[in-house]
């Protein structure tokens, strides 16, 4: 068995290239080596700033020879069309050469064609042309005279096979690039080019030429550096995973240094501090044990030098730095010349939508909206709940949030504590755009609880409005992460939110006034419940409850209490989970089924009132007097939302309902008692559809 090795040498790809493009060229090479007929152990593949690379262990050295079956006419054709089979042979076939098949009925004559194996160097010739030819950068060049695109100018192409080179070359349109076993290492500190025989050779040519091919090797080294570093000021590295992995997309050898920040830009919020260092430099934040932004900061060079040369690069990232600092302060003091309230005008030259008006319409929505859900939230002050509204959107029109978007929200809440505004009007400037995943954090205080869904209500229902809803995969506004936002809220906080309620309410800010009473088929309001209920049933989904138990108690309809259904799909999953449910479930389709035959039959419905009369056997009147004490006692339960309570009082109907099934025929030949049995069953499932609708339940 034999071990290929492919490296495309090039200029420095984006970071955030990087791990998908080594998945590309992993899955291209696999599949046109599979293509050809080709199995192997295990392939691995690498990427580094200059490079990808791939390993493949456990090839053959030849496709295997395989035999291709041509079909013919059956025997006894026409000569006419035996001669035509044997010119699609070739010239010279007979039917001597050829053999019959019979299916059964006819026997056909074919004709067994060998192919001979082709050389595993051949067919990965042929899968890194192909691979080169159609990688799916998302962004590509193209250089000098050369009209194949990649993502930087491609310099050199490795590709060893079993220790020999592989015959071949790249076509760019311009250049040529011959296949050969020669690659580079760190372009300053081991620029002289080696050569390698195996991925061994290579993995340790490239470390010895500061290279460290394996991203998940340099990440781990990047961290740990970064760290010691850190304790060496008794300080604590901030956790980020994401610069992290950029950063390893950064350097193919790192350095780790520390850099100080000048005591003058320590009075800026920590978020801008961070935010700078990060957004604009790679530089890691340092924090005091207590959690405190330390006046230090980590950045990691992609080179090894002596102490002048790490004084040099200490200070100059330092003097960098400065003057990004210089900026983010200049836009502090800027801004906070003026208050967020005064900024709320200017925002009617943003749009937020088209027909959706601007930003300044969308604060005045939800300056409305945010008091009205407010009084729907225990402990939540009207007052501040509706200037948090207001001023949500206000300091989108500062120098800092220009400059760093992500800041939005949390430069609010410093410049409202400037402002002198409440600290839960504060907070909830910088809560209301949470939580936007299910890994960020919720907001629980109850203003920023009203901020974040009167922003998110209103989002949701303005697209609804004017026909911008999801479509497949497509959420360009981020419509299914703002509903599942807004579940979040609710079932967190635990409200007692009425959502048809809370849309009608957003609605008629928008202009939509929506109908009386029950939702229409096909109104906004109609399709953001049926929005809502396929995104409760993915949060839900995710963790571990059945979609089936959502459907049965949704289809109940006019339930739109999150709380509550959750509860009663906490309950349901419970009852159906124990032996009476379980069994109950199994007697309810049968009887439920029963009756759906005979009413086709019979093409009439048999819900009607039970006759006492006309019960003539023990089961039966044992069946219906459970059936008769039940409903209330499920009524009653269900009212003050006891839906243990209401699942125990179905549990004592297994005994009556195994019974009945057990001893009493249903389609009795007298009409009368016929007509009763099956009225019985109904009941059945009257009674446990007061519940949840049985028949969406699986299993």
């Amino acid at each position: 068995m034999a071990e290929l090795l492919i490296e495309l040498l090039s200029e420095e790809i984006p970071a955030r290239m990087q791990a998908r493009a080594s998945e590309d060229l992993l899955r291209l090479i696999c599949d046109g080596l599979k293509g050809a007929g080709l199995t192997w152990g295990t392939a691995r593949a690498f990427a580094t700033p200059r490079r990808l690379a791939l390993v493949v262990d456990g090839l053959p050295v030849s496709t295997p020879d395989r035999t291709e079956e041509v079909k013919g006419p059956r025997v006894g054709a026409p000569d006419q069309a035996i001669q035509g089979f044997l010119r699609k042979l070739g010239e010279g076939r007979t039917l001597a050469d050829c053999e019959t098949r019979s299916d059964g009925k006819s026997e056909s004559w074919v004709f067994l064609r060998r192919i001979p194996g082709v050389a595993t160097s051949a067919a990965t010739a042929t899968a890194i042309a192909a691979a080169v030819a159609q990688f799916p950068w998302p962004k590509s060049m193209r250089w000098a005279a050369n009209r194949q695109p990649w993502v930087r100018p491609l310099h050199a192409i490795v590709a060893v096979l079993d220790g020999a080179t592989i015959t071949g070359e790249i076509d760019l349109g311009g250049d040529r690039i011959a296949f050969g076993r020669r690659t580079a290492g760190h372009r300053f500190l081991s620029p002289d080019p080696f050569e390698v025989a195996d991925f061994a050779s290579y993995r340790d040519g490239l470390r010895a030429a500061h290279v460290i091919l394996d991203p998940a090797e340099r990440r781990a080294a990047i961290e740990a550096q970064a760290k010691a570093a850190a304790a060496t000021l008794g300080l604590v590295l901030k956790d980020d995973p994401g610069l992290l992995d950029e950063v390893t997309g950064l350097v193919e050898w790192p350095v780790a240094h520390v850099g100080r920040i000048d005591d003058a830009f320590m009075e800026l919020p920590p978020e801008v501090l961070a935010t700078s260092m990060r957004a604009h430099q790679r530089y890691f934040t340092l924090l005091h044990p207590d959690g405190r932004t330390a006046p230090h900061f980590v950045v990691v060079a992609n080179m090894r030098t002596d102490p002048a040369g790490t004084a040099n690069i200490v200070t100059g990232n330092e003097r960098v730095l400065r003057a990004r600092l210089s900026d983010a302060r200049f836009f502090w003091e800027q801004d906070r010349k003026a208050r967020l309230d005064a900024r709320v005008p200017a925002l009617k030259d943003r749009i937020f939508y088209a027909g959706l008006g601007s930003l300044e319409d969308k604060a005045v929505r939800l300056q409305v909206l945010a008091g009205e859900l407010a009084t729907r939230i225990p402990g939540c002050d009207r007052a501040a709940a509706q200037r948090a509204g207001l001023l949500s959107k206000a300091d989108l029109t500062t120098g800092m949030v220009g400059e760093f978007p992500e800041l939005q929200g949390t430069m609010g809440r410093y410049y409202a504590r400037a402002d002198g505004e409440a600290d839960a009007v504060a907070e909830a400037l910088r809560d209301h755009y949470a939580p936007q995943g299910p890994n960020d954090r919720c907001p629980s205080t109850p203003v920023s609880v009203a901020a974040a869904l009167a922003d998110k209500l209103d989002t949701l229902t303005g697209f609804f409005a004017i026909g911008e809803k999801p479509t497949g995969s497509k959420d360009p506004f981020a419509l299914r992460r703002a509903a599942l936002g807004v579940i979040r809220l609710i079932v967190e906080n635990r409200l007692r939110l009425p959502l048809a309620a809370a849309f009608a309410a957003a609605l008629r800010l928008h202009g939509k006034a929506p109908e009386d009473g029950a939702p229409r088929a096909g109104s906004p309001v109609a399709d953001l419940l049926a929005f809502f209920a396929d995104r409760l049933k993915v949060a839900l989904r995710e963790k571990g409850v059945r979609h089936d138990l959502i459907d049965a108690v949704f289809a109940l309809g006019g339930e739109d209490d999150l709380v509550r259904l959750l509860a009663r799909v906490d309950a349901l999953g419970a009852f159906l989970g124990g032996e009476d449910g379980a069994n109950l479930l199994i007697a309810f389709r049968r009887g439920a089924n029963i009756v759906a035959i005979e009413e086709k039959k019979d093409k009439a419905r048999h819900d009607g009132p039970v006759s006492i009369a006309d019960l003539i056997l023990d089961e039966e009147r044992a069946l219906e007097a459970a059936l008769r004490d039940a409903g209330p006692v499920v009524d009653a339960a269900l009212a003050r939302e006891d839906f243990a309570a209401a699942m125990a009082a179905l549990a004592g109907l297994r005994g009556p309902v195994d019974a009945f099934f057990a001893k009493v025929t249903v389609n009795d030949p007298a009409p009368a008692l016929r007509a009763n049995r099956l009225r019985l069953l109904s009941r059945i499932r009257a009674t446990l559809g007061q519940v949840a609708d049985f028949t969406r339940i699986e299993g």
